[in-house]
């Protein structure tokens, strides 16, 4: 079943020490970036109709921007939680959970302001006349770690790429990074990925699925690896880093074009609160494992951690690198989209020292 997401308590003396750490570390890793001490306003959700841009809220002089409230390791959470919103115009407006392979489409319509997907569904987007950009570079792979994690049963005898044809491999979805980073490594190990069976499931779901036979291999993304990690019938085969180094575990911020234009300083707003979590995270790894573990309810020792790139400053090469396996996939026409159609740094005040 879907794990339930909770709620963030309000507890004020854990609040106001998460904050001061937080500003701490982010004065010695954001050049002196400063947390102000306003205190957050809450508002209701922003409804659209008829499929058409929502007009966006805003709650007093604050900037509501639609996010999805799923369960995740996500850095509008940890921004949020951490205070990095107050003494901003803006703040962020729950718009209740959606599936992964929703997330881009509604960025792109505008249904939702700002999503987190991999880099190949911005581009496919953008190739299909959706009205978006990366504005922040989000997650990245490291080899302790990893952006997704690649498991089977300890009983399975699938051990090498070729003990794939044949078998049942279930990813978050479609078109992101699970299936174009997977299928360009089993063909460099001469695998017909045609004779393979992939099919969709939540990252929550995964590992029980794959425990219980109704696919062969399951590939996780933080933080629901750790407990396939954890799990006694299970052993990893790989991770994204073992296939390709890392340079595909991206995992960027993207923002719809309307609001873009219409808030160019609630996206500042935004970035800048993404990248003060973002370095957080990376110097506070355990600190930021137990929030985490807090909002999606599950056992610390389960929830894995998740790297980020310095100041989120988005680079070419992991857009390049995608670009060039949709092409080589026959998902994209030589051309159609380049790498400055799929980000801009316009919006990161840490950028320019980079």
């Amino acid at each position: 079943m879907p794990i339930e997401t909770p709620a963030l308590p309000s507890r004020p003396s854990r609040r106001h020490a998460l904050k001061t750490f937080a500003s701490l570390a982010a004065a010695g890793g954001l050049g002196g970036a400063l947390l102000a001490g306003c205190s957050r306003e809450e508002g209701g959700k922003t409804a659209s109709a008829g499929g058409a841009p929502a007009v966006v809220k805003k709650t007093g002089d604050k900037v509501a921007f639609k996010y999805p409230n799923n369960p995740s390791f996500d850095l509008i959470y940890l921004a949020d939680e951490l205070g990095y919103f107050e003494g901003t115009n803006t703040r962020p407006d729950y718009v209740g959970k959606i599936a992964a392979p929703q997330i881009i489409p509604l960025v792109g319509t505008g249904e939702i302001d700002f999503g987190s997907r991999m880099v190949p569904l911005v581009i496919s987007a953008i190739a299909s006349g959706a009205d978006l950009k990366v504005v922040a570079a989000g997650g990245k792979t490291l080899q302790e770690a990893p952006h997704m994690k690649y498991f089977v049963r300890k009983d399975s005898g699938i051990r090498e790429p070729k003990d794939l044809e044949g078998k049942t491999i279930g990813f978050n979805s479609f078109g992101a990074c699970a299936e174009f980073v997977t299928k360009k490594y089993l063909r460099q190990h001469g695998v017909d990925v045609n004779k393979i069976n992939f099919v969709v499931i939540p990252d929550e779901q995964a590992e029980q699925t794959l425990v219980t036979r109704n696919t062969d291999l399951a590939i996780i993304h933080a933080p629901f690896s750790g407990r396939a990690d954890n799990a006694d019938q299970l052993v990893r085969l790989w991770s994204d880093y073992d296939l390709d180094g890392g340079l595909g575990g991206m995992a960027p911020y993207s923002a719809h074009g309307q609001f873009i234009r219409q808030h160019p300083e609630a996206v500042r707003d935004v970035v800048a609160a993404l990248a003060k979590a973002g370095n957080w995270v990376n110097a506070n790894t355990e600190e930021a494992r137990k929030l985490v573990a807090k909002r999606i309810n599950m056992d610390l020792k389960n929830v894995d951690r998740y790297a980020y790139v310095d100041d989120l400053v988005v680079t070419e090469p992991p857009i390049q690198y995608y670009i060039d396996i949709l092409q080589s996939e026959g998902k994209l026409a030589a051309g159609k989209v380049s790498v400055k159609d799929v980000y801009t740094n316009e919006f990161n005040p840490f950028a320019t020292r980079t």
